[in-house]
């Protein structure tokens, strides 16, 4: 299966969590490809040093807003109609969702009606990014996409993946009732540039402990397992949807399954760093297992992850020894 590009020069895209870790490497691409962009963010958790170097692209614009309020009409860049409209915008990470959990659930519900009243009126192609907390803690392994989960619907994680449960509800509605053109997307855990040193996750954590030689703080016994996939083969997967026909869900990842401990010891040992491993309290309802069944994306979009976890760990190591001088 061969998707052929969709979206290109002549088309309008808007991009909501635009200047965030994953959405703004999409930015990129879509800009290069000749798309006129619009990045729609509130800065909670983007930054505007994402997408500093487009400022001077004729077809790209970053518009300040909070999508949960609805969309800024007044504004000449989001008053016309745009071709796709891709609901990239939550707060992400285990420490937002002790700091930011209504903000995370409103932009995970009210928000993403919002977008898709606007993509019906717009006739646009709607794309949302879930994830694969849609799975919780999975009592099948791999997860496929028939997969209905096993979520605690009041636990701390619960603000993140009701979320993104119901906005994936929301968006099959809109697709099955108004005849929306929509496509959903189950991330699983990405990593790379531009991620936030101090987001909670295990990849940035763990790279910033190895940088300064601290302690590397493994959750629990470090025998959970995650399946890593680099940012650049996340996008690639993203765009193959976009561009295709296909509603899904679609899982979006890689196969490199690792235990925690085997993560922290390869960041140490690509690192060069001298940190030990030490383990902490395991946080509550930490999934036990995670990696994704990708026979659908390769059946229908002919997705394949490229990037190895030595390579795109090497990538993210010298990012972050950059950023953290």
């Amino acid at each position: 299966m061969k998707v052929a590009p969709r979206f290109g020069p002549g088309h309008r895209v808007l991009v909501t969590g635009g200047a965030g870790f994953v959405p703004s490497h999409l930015v990129d691409t879509l800009v290069a490809r000749g798309c006129t962009v619009v990045a729609l963010d509130n800065f909670v958790t983007g930054s505007k040093d994402n997408v500093a170097h487009l400022h001077d692209k004729p077809n790209f614009t970053l518009v300040e807003a909070d999508i949960s309020d609805g969309l800024p009409t007044h504004h000449p860049a989001l008053a016309e109609r745009f071709d796709a409209i891709m609901h990239m915008a939550s707060p992400a990470s285990p420490t937002d969702f002790a700091t930011l959990p209504v903000e995370i659930l409103r932009v995970g519900s009210v928000a993403t009606l919002h977008l898709l009243d606007r993509a019906v009126a717009d006739g646009a192609r709607f794309l949302m990014a879930s994830t694969s907390e849609a799975y919780g803690d999975p009592k099948e392994h791999p997860q496929r996409e028939t997969y209905w989960g096993n979520v605690n619907p009041i636990g701390v994680r619960s603000v993140y993946d009701e979320a993104k449960r119901f906005s994936e509800a929301a968006t099959m509605a809109y697709h099955r009732y108004r005849g929306l053109d929509a496509a959903i997307v189950r991330i699983f855990n990405t990593y790379g540039p531009r991620m936030r040193p101090d987001d909670g996750r295990a990849i940035p954590t763990f790279i910033s402990q190895a940088l300064r030689g601290e302690p590397i703080t493994v959750h629990g016994t470090g025998n959970q397992t995650r399946s890593i996939c680099y940012v650049e083969d996340l996008v690639r997967g993203i765009l193959l949807l976009l561009d295709s026909t296909e509603t899904g869900p679609v899982n979006c990842g890689t196969e490199h399954e690792l235990t925690m401990r085997q993560l922290a010891e390869l960041i140490v040992s690509l690192s060069g760093s001298t940190s030990e491993v030490t383990y902490v309290t395991r946080a509550a309802d930490d999934p036990e297992m995670r990696r994704p069944d990708l026979t659908l994306a390769r059946e229908l979009l002919g997705y394949e992850p490229a990037v190895t976890p030595e390579d795109g760990l090497r990538r993210t190591i010298e990012h972050f020894r950059e950023r953290l001088g």
